[in-house]
């Protein structure tokens, strides 16, 4: 079993503050990750180790790049990065959108499991979608290459909105091909303690 002092350290180098509460809970939630998975094949990764480098420290790695309060995280499939991004967030709102409903059967419980008050779950196509309001940032993680992804969440983003594209290796053919109105803001490497594959973020912005 992960010790909660570890992930809290671990946390703490991606710069994201965790109170041995809330690590407990992220813990806990991998457990329900794992009973689910028996069923509902959910996650590719199933060994305890792993599944706190890939599924938690991953998702919280981005924590610092986060924008704004509200955000939405688009293709969050079993609740990845949305669900660990929301508990060490609690003031800002997320929506965390799947077009697959046993995915989001699983991310709905987990809310009420980890009695998060700050997250909305949403079956919906991005490109579908037609906020009232455009998100602050919208977080993705391994949804398509770059100018897929761009057109697909291009309905939730305003002229102020952040897009954090969470990639492994620097994609430097996605960025050759980016679509015309869109920029690349910022980007940096990422070290997820743990992790030997190559990881990064890069914020897009409307230009």
């Amino acid at each position: 079993m992960i010790a909660v002092e570890r992930l809290v350290q671990d946390a703490a180098s991606l710069g994201v503050v965790l109170a041995a509460g809330d690590a407990a809970r992220l813990l806990r939630l991998l457990d329900e990750l794992s009973r689910w998975n028996r069923s509902y094949n959910l996650t590719s990764i199933t060994e305890p180790a792993e599944m706190v480098t890939h599924h938690l420290l991953d998702s919280l790695a981005v924590s610092p790049d986060l924008h704004g309060t509200r955000i939405a995280d688009v293709g969050t499939g079993a609740g990845f990065p949305g669900l660990p991004l929301a508990l060490a967030n609690p003031a800002r709102r997320f929506t965390l959108i799947d077009s697959t409903a046993k995915k989001l059967s699983f991310v709905s419980h987990a809310v009420q499991l980890l009695e998060l008050t700050n997250v909305t779950v949403q079956h919906a196509r991005a490109e579908s979608m037609k906020p009232a309001t455009p998100f602050d940032t919208v977080v993705t993680r391994a949804v398509a290459p770059l100018p897929e992804m761009l057109a697909k969440v291009a309905p939730l983003c305003g002229p102020e909105s952040h897009v954090l594209a969470m990639k492994g290796k620097w994609p430097e053919a996605e960025l050759a091909a980016l679509p015309k109105g869109w920029r690349v803001a910022s980007s940096r490497e990422l070290t997820i303690p743990g992790l030997v594959a190559a990881r990064c973020v890069i914020v897009l912005r409307v230009q």
